[in-house]
């Protein structure tokens, strides 16, 4: 779901909404709009400043590229798809950067972006998210990104729905914006020449594609490449993707449901398809579900992203 049809060009957000949304404080907005003119806000019959969803948007990309070490004087005079382009660049170079060598911005906490995350996604404002995101993908190393910012939020976005203090809406926006930035991230971190090859998809009926996209953007950090087939394939689709790439292993996530009897026959039907030689590793949010026929076929349960990067360190190891 995206709200980019509501969006709108009445001046009717004041300045205190603005700041919150864009992260910037009232005085510096006030500065920018005097001596740069960023952006023109309109004013009400009593004089307060009112600012349109555009102008909140512009503001975010500012901030956001400001953050990656621009100045505000190269940013006022470009238009917002300028911005946009230049913003991205921004977020593919932060994201290839490897673990360690990254010069972290000074708001490193991640749960400042978390929490920002869900305010977004309460409001059902996928561009804040997005903006978001984006701020955290320069001022965090990718690591924690994915696994203080992207993970916790789509499993805060789930209880939530289940309590009930999410509508549908809600969890569709996010896991939306999750989707593309998780796959941003991940073409980024993708090495040129990754020696060791990692198939990740999820099995028949797991049609629930994150838990995959984050342990693909997790072994990319490794140093894996990896071959992304998305949500509800078959064994012999999967088997076939692994002959054709030469992979050392699979990566399967099981997230919903937890009961589906024919499961079992697709993991026990991947094994027979699969060489000896390449292992199953399989995670996700229902894996403990199915721990059973896990077992039976010798694949490995990973329990997190953590069990994961463990797992392919050691693959590498032993290779």
């Amino acid at each position: 779901m995206s709200n980019h049809a509501s969006k709108t060009d009445t001046k009717r957000h004041p300045i205190q909404v603005v700041a919150r949304r864009s992260g910037l404080t009232p005085d510096v907005l006030r500065a920018w709009e005097k001596r740069y003119g960023v952006v023109t806000p309109a004013r009400s019959a009593g004089g307060r400043r009112l600012y349109s969803d555009s102008d909140v948007d512009r503001l975010r990309l500012i901030q956001e590229a400001l953050a990656c070490g621009r100045r505000i004087g190269q940013l006022a005079g470009l238009d917002s798809q300028e911005l946009l382009d230049l913003v991205k660049e921004d977020r593919r170079e932060a994201a290839s950067q490897p673990a360690g060598t990254a010069e972290v911005a000074p708001h490193s906490d991640p749960d400042m972006y978390l929490a920002e995350c869900i305010d977004a996604v309460k409001a059902l404002d996928s561009n804040w998210l997005g903006a978001a995101f984006g701020r955290a993908v320069i001022a965090l190393k990718p690591e924690a990104f994915i696994d203080e910012v992207v993970t916790p939020l789509m499993h805060r976005v789930g209880d939530m729905w289940k309590d009930g203090k999410l509508t549908p809406g809600h969890e569709h926006l996010a896991s939306t914006v999750i989707r593309q930035t998780v796959a941003e991230v991940t073409n980024a971190l993708q090495p040129q020449n990754g020696v060791s090859h990692l198939v990740v998809a999820t099995p028949t009926h797991q049609r629930h594609e994150i838990g995959a996209m984050l342990a693909s953007a997790t072994a990319a950090l490794a140093g894996w490449h990896v071959t992304y087939l998305g949500a509800d394939l078959p064994a012999r689709d999967i088997a076939l993707a692994v002959e054709q790439s030469a992979a050392r292993a699979v990566a399967l996530s099981i997230t919903h449901p937890a009961d589906d009897p024919q499961l079992e026959g697709e993991l026990q039907s991947l094994r027979r398809l699969l060489p000896d030689s390449v292992p199953i590793l399989v995670g996700g949010q229902a894996a403990t579900a199915y721990r059973h026929i896990i077992d039976i076929i010798g694949a490995v349960h990973t329990i997190d992203l953590a069990s994961l990067r463990a797992t392919l360190k050691q693959l590498d190891l032993n290779r």
